[in-house]
């Protein structure tokens, strides 16, 4: 497609239809008008063009794929536009944009897309505003609320600091090659949460073993953390991972706190 090949070690598929690739775009632009934008990924430039006359001060396109680099550098001569053949897990977004607020759109490589998450996660005081598509099954997740299936850690992790939308799914049959899952697309917006109110490492581990083995009542999948018996009687380690809300986890975690 438009010279470059999809290269399945990257997780590409290279979206083709063009009303979705605007719907993408307008998910962002909806709710921001951002002076700085990364485009994760961004292959045949199918979300890019749509950027590149907006007026955005800094347009970053970041991709792991050099056929890719090369076509997008060729295509966008002349025009403000940072191609860079970087990785994004790695990438100092302090430094490429000095510091700015950020917003971070693309059809994501399914094959990095939680991490993707994590790392925006750690940028949470930069990157404000996230417009993604990944695979259905993942973008579920991240929406899910407690008391489902599908809730986990990321869903308590970003919903601890984002505000999080299911904008709509993609089916396999606009992309080159077709995925063999449906894609979803999703929206996050940084909320106003600064600080928890706890210790936000503690916090993590607490989500991540509480999930580790969300079969297991806390009190079990807690173990590691060598709570002490006093909190161990608390009812609250009666239930499961999944039936704790964002706010249950960061009040449980306060609990642990106060009797280190």
């Amino acid at each position: 497609m438009a010279g470059v090949k999809p290269k399945k070690h990257l997780g590409q598929h290279f979206l083709k239809d063009q009303n979705i690739a605007n719907n993408i775009v307008k998910g962002l632009f909806d709710v921001a008008d951002p002076n700085c934008v990364l485009e994760v990924g961004p292959g045949t430039g199918v979300l890019s063009d749509l950027m590149v006359d907006k007026g955005i001060d800094q347009l970053v396109l970041m991709d792991l794929d050099s056929e890719s680099i090369d076509y997008l550098k060729n295509r966008y001569i002349g025009q403000e536009v940072d191609i860079q053949y970087a990785d994004f897990l790695k990438s100092d977004f302090k430094k490429i944009f000095n510091d700015q607020p950020l917003s971070i759109i693309g059809n994501f490589p399914y094959n990095i897309s939680s991490q993707i998450f994590f790392k925006v996660l750690e940028n949470r005081n930069q990157v404000n505003y996230v417009v993604g598509m990944i695979q259905k099954e993942v973008a579920d997740r991240i929406v899910s609320k407690e008391g489902n299936k599908t809730y986990g850690i990321l869903s308590v992790l970003l919903q601890a600091y984002y505000d999080i939308e299911y904008l709509f799914t993609v089916p396999p049959n606009v992309f080159n090659p077709p995925p063999k899952v449906n894609s979803g697309v999703i929206r996050l917006v940084r909320n106003n949460v600064q600080q928890l109110g706890c210790d936000e490492v503690l916090f993590k581990r607490v989500v991540k073993e509480g999930f580790g083995k969300r079969r297991k009542t806390l009190r079990n999948a807690l173990k590691g953390l060598n709570l002490p018996e006093s909190i161990q009687q608390m009812d609250v380690l009666n239930k499961r991972a999944e039936q704790l809300s964002v706010a249950d986890f960061i009040e449980l975690t306060k609990l642990i706190e106060g009797h280190d």
